[in-house]
Parts: structure tokens; C-alpha cells; sequence
């Protein structure tokens, strides 16, 4: 889930309650990550992530899984964050893969074990090489899933393969990461996704889970074709996930602002207008 800012820049609490309510009981959303990547954890503080995930368990706690992102660079500062989410009531943790300083495998596993160990939550392992310059090796997966608290690999490193190799020798359950790939990896046996252009299109998502467990892979193929207008505009190289998920929400009223935090710049009009034209074309916005 984006973190909704007012014009200032400053959290806008009241904007999070409301978008999370809508993802939860309107777009068939059974759980939300704040505070991962597009949530821009890299510009939030630690008090601003306590506040959000309390904000937002207060809401939808009771109805829809609720799991913080607390992956860091620097295990003591995760392990921090993990206890923080696990004390303000956090279901679960989502952890990536310690970035820039491109640590080992061998580092990599005592990092996620260490901090599997501070908390009882479970945690989901974050894979997405191409942003933190490292990826989790099949062998490192598997010995990761050994902890009784690893339970699971979020995965944007799309190596489907690999992946139905560590579901095959572990326990661990898979979620796309990666949009354009959703129903890959639920055809080679995840669990679900984690969606950045689930913020429009949640129901759809649900819809296409709801057809390949059913079997009904042409189902699944006719929503997946569907939402490639979508997913291309969002998820566009030209920009990035949290930017025109913010345009996106604020076009459907569930946000006050599309506003960002620098690094990042908010969506151009020329986006808008990209983002607006694709809600309307797939119905979602008339």
C-alpha cells in the first residue's frame, strides 16, 4: 500500500485509514504491506511507521492481514523495526534483502535469521535483485525455510523455475512480486500476489486467484490479457510503482494527494492523463 502525504509532505493518517479500508472491504484485498517499497520506507521514519501501521491495524486489523515492512541495510536497525511492528500489533513482517552493501549468502541467511528470532510474527522474504544488487540463492531459500518463522518469499527476481524449486524442497509459499507476472507465478504455484496496481485493481486480482484455483485457467488468462494496459502504464520504466499507484489513487478519491517524497517526483500531468485514460478504458474509472 502507498503512504498517503498531505501537500506538506507530512503523513496523512486519515488519508491511510481510508485507502485501506477501501482496498479491504471494497477491492477484496485480504492483506496489506505498508511500509514496503512502494510505501516509501526509505523516506519514512520509524515513528512515522509506528504510527501507520497502528492507524491502519486499528481499521482493518480485525478483517484483513496486516504486515510491515521493516527490511533494512543494517540488521540491528530491522531487528528494531521488527520488534516496533510486532509491539503495535503487526500480523506479519516483510524483510528485503539487505541493500548496496551486498552481503554473502552466508550473511544473507544469519541476517534473516536473526531476525526471525526477535520476534514470534512470520516473516515473507523479499527477493527483488534488481533494486537491492542481490539476489537469495535456491540454496539460501531453502536453509531460510527451515526457520519455523520463514514462511514464506515475496519474489521480484522472476526466476520461475528456481522458484518451483524452493516450493518443492521447502515450506515456503510463494506471492508474485512482480505485477507482470502475477499469473505466472500463480500457474507455477503461489499463493498470491502482492500488488502495486492492486490499488485499482484488487477485485480483478481476487478474481484471477479465485480462476486458477479453480482450474479455470481461461479465466485467469482473459483477466491477466485484460489487465496488460495496466500494468504497462504502471508499472512503466518511464516511472515507478509508487508514483503512479499515488496518481492512481487520488484519481479514484481514495487519497488527497499524489504526493511523493525525493528522491522520487510526484506524477507529471502528462502521467495523470496515462493513468486516468487506462481507469477509463478498463471501466474502473468513468
Amino acid at each position: 500500500m502507498v503512504t498517503p502525504f498531505l501537500e506538506d509532505a507530512s503523513l496523512d493518517l486519515d488519508g491511510a485509514v481510508r485507502l485501506a479500508t477501501h482496498l479491504v472491504d471494497d477491492d477484496r484485498h485480504d492483506g496489506l504491506v505498508l511500509s514496503g517499497t512502494t510505501g516509501e520506507s526509505p523516506t519514512t521514519s520509524d515513528a512515522e511507521k509506528e504510527s501507520l501501521l497502528c492507524a491502519v491495524i486499528e481499521a482493518v486489523g480485525d478483517r484483513a492481514i496486516i504486515v510491515a515492512g521493516v527490511g533494512t541495510n543494517d540488521t540491528s536497525h530491522t531487528i528494531h523495526l521488527a520488534e516496533q511492528a510486532a509491539k503495535a500489533g503487526a500480523h506479519g513482517l516483510l524483510v528485503v534483502t539487505p541493500y548496496y552493501n551486498k552481503p554473502p549468502q552466508a550473511a544473507l541467511l544469519a541476517h534473516f535469521t536473526a531476525v526471525a528470532d526477535a520476534t514470534d510474527l512470520p516473516l515473507i522474504l523479499y527477493d527483488i535483485p534488481g533494486r537491492t544488487g542481490t539476489a537469495i540463492e535456491t540454496e539460501t531459500l531453502v536453509r531460510a525455510g527451515e526457520h519455523e518463522r520463514i514462511v514464506a518469499v515475496k519474489d521480484a527476481k522472476g526466476d520461475l523455475f528456481g522458484g518451483s524449486e524452493v516450493m518443492a524442497r521447502s515450506g515456503l509459499c510463494y506471492y508474485s512480486g512482480d505485477d507482470p507476472l502475477n499469473l505466472a507465478w500463480l500457474a507455477h504455484g503461489a499463493s498470491g500476489v502482492i500488488s502495486v496496481v492492486g490499488h485499482g485493481f484488487g477485485t480483478s486480482y481476487a478474481e484471477m486467484i479465485d480462476a486458477v484455483d479453480a482450474g479455470n485457467m481461461l479465466r485467469a488468462r482473459e483477466i491477466h490479457t485484460n489487465l496488460i494496459p495496466a500494468v504497462q502504464t504502471i508499472m512503466s520504466r518511464d516511472s515507478q510503482g509508487a508514483i503512479r499507484a499515488k496518481a492512481l489513487a487520488q484519481l479514484l478519491g481514495l487519497i488527497q494527494t499524489r504526493r511523493v517524497r525525493g528522491p522520487l517526483l510526484d506524477a507529471s500531468e502528462d502521467e495523470v492523463v496515462l493513468v486516468r485514460d487506462v481507469l477509463v478504458s478498463t471501466g474502473v474509472l468513468t
